[in-house]
């Protein structure tokens, strides 16, 4: 009898062990076109975000998490392969006829869980190349369903003509890799965000016994806007705080899957934005709360995104960090967490997990980071603990105080010119309002010191260099 108890005890303690080290499913929700301030947690008004809330409640914050670049394509490859995008040759938003895409000698996310046979499946704007070759069952994962583009790109877009010169190809639904409704009308986009909420539930049902990566990328909140009709009116704050609505309602969907599977407990997810917002569209775009300018610039509204992380006893809940953070971290944070490889090649992303686990005060690993738009330009640097930052020479969209426009028409940027490097104090001046470069000097020589070394490796257009770093895109 003694024997049996000490076999079951021991049977217990093994399996608790087991329990304790199972590697994590994970679940990254990635918004288009979010800005810093359009969920509650970050200071939304006028709408509330109970689902999205509740990832702060029950996880940690992190208020000074970035992008790689402040547009489209660019940062979903960084954060698909850990790597600043420019160097894998990815520039700004891909065109539909782009002929260039994610290269295949790249890894990507889902080919890193894959070496610990995770389950796989992306839903929603994929944009790292519309061929075949370069969508995402040919980049690890098992399951897509989706767009392969920007909404703006859709040909129906209020501002984009319909035919001839500047004209955009219909915009195809694609599930696996074929086309299942070659040309996606209104109508279709009012269930869009329906759609990808009932795919990404159905994944979690029957993938609940094994460990699985879930990539929900939804296609809102990019201009033009469209909201199914169970939300639609109902924020009182306009088309633009409706369909925040129904992604906080799909957030929570996905939360209740996660709960009724059992497998809520083990699940890490990751709620962040693509960029901020595009400002230009006024009354349909997102606010960047205190940051200056939006999407489109490496001003802190361009890049700093909200971010929310929920692990349950993993992630101590209803915490905040103001540490810098930004995408090319993710990919080298969970192949540590599922003890996965990296890639031979260099990437620059770093495992920042004691970070977002929240164990103590640790600094960022990363010296600094870098802000790269454009074609290949170089156009701002920041210490890796996200206290300074300089805006380097170049020109740069702005609304220069102007409004932005009204029921999906966009308001007209300008530009603006950055004629020599101007400095930021980020820990005292959040909205980049005074520059401090005069004051500062030595930092304003590190700073460019980092900058020289960046355009060694990366090139930077502005200056003429190429770097001895980069690799090709996919053709």
């Amino acid at each position: 009898m003694k024997l049996l108890t000490t076999l079951a005890l021991a049977i217990a303690f093994a399996s608790s062990c087991f329990a304790e080290s199972k590697t994590p499913n994970v679940v990254i929700i990635f918004m288009d076109d979010m800005g810093y301030a359009d969920v509650g947690s970050f200071g939304a008004q006028g709408y509330k975000t109970p689902n999205i809330d509740r990832l702060a409640a029950e996880g940690r914050k992190f208020t000074n998490f970035h992008v790689a670049q402040p547009v489209c394509s660019a940062s979903r490859c960084a954060l698909m392969t850990g790597c600043y995008p420019n160097r894998l040759g990815i520039h700004g938003a891909l065109a539909p006829n782009a002929k260039h895409g994610i290269s295949d000698k790249e890894m990507t996310l889902a080919e890193v869980v894959k070496q610990k046979d995770y389950a796989t499946c992306a839903i929603g704007k994929w944009h790292l190349g519309s061929l075949k070759q370069f969508l995402p069952k040919q980049h690890g994962f098992d399951e897509y369903y989706g767009l392969p583009y920007s909404n703006d790109m859709w040909p129906y877009h209020p501002e984009r003509p319909k035919s001839g010169k500047g004209g955009f190809p219909k915009l195809p639904l694609i599930e696996g890799d074929s086309v299942i409704n070659p040309d996606v009308t209104a109508e279709d986009q009012t269930h869009l965000t329906t759609d990808y909420t009932t795919h990404a539930v159905k994944f979690i049902e029957k993938s609940k016994d094994k460990p699985f990566f879930l990539y929900l990328a939804h296609s809102m909140v990019h201009v033009p806007l469209f909201v199914s009709d169970k939300f639609k009116g109902k924020s009182g704050k306009g088309l633009f705080g409706d369909v925040m609505m129904e992604v906080d309602w799909s957030v929570g969907q996905v939360l209740e899957s996660l709960k009724e599977n059992g497998v809520e407990k083990n699940t890490l997810i990751i709620f962040t934005s693509d960029n901020g917002p595009w400002l230009s569209y006024g009354d349909h775009a997102g606010s960047a709360g205190p940051l200056r300018e939006g999407k489109g610039s490496n001003w802190e509204g361009g890049t700093r995104v909200s971010c929310l992380m929920r692990w349950p006893d993993h992630i101590p809940a209803g915490t905040t960090s103001d540490t810098m953070l930004m995408t090319i971290d993710i990919l080298p944070t969970l192949a540590h967490l599922v003890g996965a490889k990296l890639p031979d090649h260099k990437i620059d992303g770093l495992n920042v997990w004691p970070i977002i686990s929240g164990n103590g005060d640790v600094p960022n690993p990363h010296e600094y980071y870098s802000f790269y738009f454009e074609n290949n330009q170089l156009q701002a640097i920041t210490s890796g603990d996200g206290k300074w930052k300089l805006q380097l020479p170049h020109t740069y969209r702005t609304l220069a105080g102007q409004p932005g426009g009204k029921g999906g028409i966009p308001a007209k940027y300008k530009q603006a010119k950055i004629e020599k490097p101007e400095l930021y104090d980020l820990y005292t001046d959040i909205s980049e309002s005074q520059n401090v470069a005069e004051k500062n000097p030595e930092m304003v020589q590190k700073l460019q010191a980092f900058a020289e070394k960046t355009r060694v490796d990366l090139g930077d257009s502005i200056t003429k260099r190429e770097g001895s770093g980069v690799r090709e895109a996919g053709k």
